[in-house]
């Protein structure tokens, strides 16, 4: 059963503090594993990935058939249906045109000393994009990850997907082809992550890495940042509605679901003004629960993880959303917006009863690849920006650099940094020299 809190009970703050406090991930220590292998890669390169996917996928490869080539690429589109293929162009136009609107613009101004002053986004060389293998193989990550690199400009894009025992996803390798993605390897786990990141005789390596994975590949992630970039390290997927007012109990207890079918350790959360509503809402949940293909994982993260919490307000359920800084939140009440005006730490907002999260899973436009655990406080989901880079620029005339160079000058030397000064003091001497005009 899930957990019911009500903020009107004295002991509601310890209580939800050990909600927030709860760890959802695998305790697992998978950190000197993931090293070895890391280790392993950047020493034999393709040797040690064709040992790996032949251990961990049952799949035996040479260096020659690490990648999918154009013919097998083919072969595999042409089995997916004309509705399958229909679904997926209309997802990734939609996503297109989102993170179109995205894309920053240079900038350029001459201030009144007369320096000029600005920036410019250039993306970056080559990006890697991680997507998990088996029953986790969602043709939806490759368009969220592929599809906002190319629109930033990327030229080289990469795919790492495994396929356990030499099976591929055909709707995978479509939604690579729709998102201008030709460069894909049918490895996976921590070893992908160390060849996109050092290379090998076969896989150039990249400038930055994408996408979701299991506990392997999140601390692979980790370990090869700084030698590349990362996105972020994703946890289980979790979703918080807020509900009020005349609501349709199925489809809130649908979208509870939808998150908790994701993964045994997700997370479900709903806060309402009203006990009815909420009572009513986990009857539906367990009448739903057993029809569901997913109903073990399902059950177990509705078990584990459920929660749902009474307020005495919509102010109170805003100021409770804050500190739990969900990665998908709800807002199902009469005026959504003014509603989402108070809630400032979230990874996506969807508004009303007709926005359900699950639709931005695939086909709204908005990227699924969402900050986790309480991470949207700080952070947030994939987007172009993420394979951007920022250069700024900077241009003085003589006239500024005579008027800041003095500070400039000044502050060197309280840092006791004396080539710093006198570099600019160089130049000052020079301007000095020459004659008026």
């Amino acid at each position: 059963m899930p957990v019911t809190l009500n903020t009107s009970d004295p002991d509601f703050e310890a209580r939800f503090v050990r909600m927030l406090a709860g760890k959802r991930e695998d305790a697992t220590e998978v950190n000197d594993a993931v090293a070895m292998i890391i280790a392993d890669v950047r020493a034999r390169g393709d040797a040690a990935l064709c040992e790996m996917t032949r251990r961990f996928d049952r799949l035996d490869l040479t260096p020659d058939r690490l990648r999918f080539s154009p013919d097998e690429i083919a072969a595999q589109v042409a089995k997916v249906g004309h509705e399958d293929r229909a679904a997926l162009e209309l997802a990734a136009e939609r996503i297109r045109a989102y993170h179109a609107h995205q894309m920053p613009e240079d900038a350029e101004w001459t201030d009144r000393q007369g320096a000029t002053l600005g920036w410019r986004w250039t993306p970056v060389s080559a990006a890697g994009l991680y997507v998990p293998g088996g029953q986790a193989s969602y043709p939806s990550s490759v368009l969220m990850n592929a599809i906002p690199a190319r629109v930033a400009g990327v030229e080289r894009l990469v795919i790492c997907v495994p396929t356990p025992g030499g099976v591929a996803n055909p709707m995978v390798l479509l939604a690579a082809q729709l998102s201008g993605v030709d460069e894909i390897y049918r490895i996976g786990g921590a070893q992908a992550i160390a060849a996109m990141a050092y290379g090998t005789e076969t896989i150039v390596a990249v400038d930055k890495i994408t996408g979701p994975g299991n506990a392997y590949v999140a601390a692979a992630k980790r370990q090869v940042f700084g030698r590349v970039g990362i996105d972020m390290i994703a946890g289980p997927s979790e979703v918080l509605i807020i509900a009020a007012g005349d609501q349709h109990p199925d489809w809130l207890a649908l979208d509870l679901l939808a998150q908790a079918e994701h993964d045994a350790d997700a997370q479900s959360i709903l806060i309402t003004t009203d006990p009815g509503l909420g009572h009513a809402v986990a009857g539906v949940v367990d009448r739903i629960l057993p029809t569901l293909s997913r109903a073990r994982i399902a059950g177990a993260s509705w078990r584990d993880h459920g929660t749902i919490i009474i307020v005495r307000d919509l102010d109170e359920a805003a100021a409770l959303s804050n500190r739990i800084a969900p990665e998908h939140l709800e807002l199902c009440v009469d005026d959504p917006e003014s509603l989402a005006a108070q809630c400032v730490h979230a990874g996506a907002i969807f508004l009303g009863p007709y926005t359900p999260e699950a639709v931005g899973d695939y086909a709204s436009g908005p990227n699924h690849v969402l900050p986790t655990a309480r991470s949207a406080r700080f952070s947030s989901g994939l987007s172009v920006m993420d394979f951007l880079k920022r250069t700024t620029i900077a241009r003085l005339s003589p006239g500024a650099l005579a008027a800041i160079g003095p500070a400039a000058m000044r502050l060197a030397a309280a840092e006791g940094l004396q080539a710093h000064g006198e570099s600019i003091r160089q130049r000052l001497i020079r301007l000095n020299e020459r004659p008026a005009p």
